[in-house]
């Protein structure tokens, strides 16, 4: 007998289901120009894997706190490391620390995996591979 009086599966006497999340949708996005795509003049809707990887890339790209049409959760905290002075060190460790911050508040993100960071002049690069409800995405920043 436990101390706490909680039941598995009940939430205040009833029965508690999990919601499954629905399909995740979003416009689908041209990495190369940095902006929508576009058919006949219309977005184009882009689901699961894919609409994920266009939330990852702009979640990453976006200044976290800078435009007011985002939730203050939303974007990165990436520029504060931009021309500062910190060691590559230090630099590798909040820029870990940042992307885990900006990706993981989003439920269809489970998980962020095999982080390479490279360092080509003054050009930081960044590839990891995540892992989302839909199996695993690899971005490259």
């Amino acid at each position: 007998m436990s101390v706490f009086p909680f039941i598995d599966g009940l939430v205040n006497g009833e029965e508690f289901e999990e919601e499954e999340l629905p399909l995740y949708k979003e416009f689908d996005w041209n990495f190369n120009e940095n902006k929508f795509k576009l058919v006949d003049g219309k977005f184009v809707v882009v689901e699961g894997k894919d609409a994920l990887k266009i939330y990852i890339y702009k979640a990453l790209i976006t200044v976290k706190n800078r435009y007011k049409i985002y939730s203050d959760e939303y974007g990165s905290d990436l520029e504060k490391l931009i021309g500062k002075g910190f060691t590559n060190g230090f630099i590798r460790s909040q820029v870990r620390r940042y992307i885990k911050e900006s990706l993981l508040i989003n439920p269809y993100i489970e998980s962020i995996n095999n982080f390479i960071l490279d360092f080509e002049d003054d050009l930081l690069k960044i590839s990891l591979n995540i892992g989302t409800i839909y199996g695993e995405v690899s971005i490259d920043v």
